[in-house]
């Protein structure tokens, strides 16, 4: 939202997203007393789980790419409803609990 803040910080702003990931992360175990192997197995399932969903995430936005999307919602407005049902999507694996 602030252009000269995201000139001068935007080759940065992954790495930032990724560190705030991992230190959260890292707080999520500690406060729930993970040991070792559990944290380890917690950490490869994180990772398993964020790649599918990047996966299917640019698998479908490739798709979309060629397809005819109505004009109002091209951008940020699909991306927004795409982000939303995969995240409906997921939650079933918890069970929906709302």
């Amino acid at each position: 939202f602030s252009p000269k803040l995201h000139q001068q910080l935007g080759i940065f702003l992954p790495l930032i997203a990724v560190n705030c990931a991992i230190l959260g992360v890292t707080l999520f175990l500690v406060e729930r007393n993970y040991t070792l192997i559990e944290s380890t197995v917690y950490g490869f399932g994180s990772g398993i789980g964020w790649f599918l969903a990047i996966t299917a995430m640019a698998a479908i936005r490739y798709r979309l790419r060629y397809s005819n999307v109505p004009v109002s919602l091209r951008g940020l407005g699909i991306t927004m409803i795409l982000t939303g049902l995969l995240s409906m999507s997921f939650m079933a694996f918890s069970g929906i609990n709302l």
